[in-house]
């Protein structure tokens, strides 16, 4: 059990740390990578808690979507190697007060409500992703499937707004000219 907490001590403050990194760098691709792995970290704090399967699906999920992040990040962006001089933060003033209030509002959700006592008995890893399928299979479905399909119609919506469309006189300037 001590060995347990000190893991998910060590990957909190990884997430933590790496979500600082995110901010603190001039690169936005190195920001995606930070965000990767302050992500990665999360997801390996849910395996420290024996949560496999929303572990491997954070790890999963997170290195997907910053990799395409990235991606695109060094397709679109004017200056993605960071090589200029670029701010990453914006309304400091603004933002840092909502973080003091975010933090003070998740501390006093961590302290003030009666968690009650500990779980006597947690269900095994087997169990709690049968549990898991049953919920996402039964009431959850229709929520999770408009929301999948959501995602894909602004990621294809997404692409075809970034695809400049050739106009035809240039369609025909170029056949003329071969």
């Amino acid at each position: 059990m001590t060995l347990q907490v000190i893991f998910l001590a060590f990957f909190g403050i990884a997430a933590v740390w790496f979500g600082v990194v995110v901010f603190r760098t001039h690169s936005m691709v190195r920001s995606a990578l930070a965000l990767l792995f302050s992500q990665t970290a999360i997801g390996a704090m849910f395996l420290v808690m024996q949560a496999e399967f929303l572990g491997v699906l954070q790890i999963m999920m997170m290195a997907t979507e910053m990799s395409v992040m990235a991606i695109f990040m060094v397709m679109f962006m004017m200056d993605p190697g960071g090589m200029g001089a670029m701010d990453m933060t914006h309304q400091k003033r603004l933002s840092l007060r909502a973080g003091a209030v975010g933090l003070v509002a998740a501390l006093a959700v961590i302290w003030l409500p009666d968690w009650g006592p500990i779980a006597a008995t947690v269900p095994s890893a087997g169990e709690q992703i049968k549990l898991l399928g049953f919920e996402l299979l039964g009431r959850s479905m229709f929520i999770f499937e408009s929301a999948g399909l959501t995602i894909l119609t602004a990621m294809v919506a997404a692409t075809m707004v970034a695809i400049a469309p050739q106009s035809e006189t240039a369609n025909k300037g170029a056949r003329d000219g071969a």
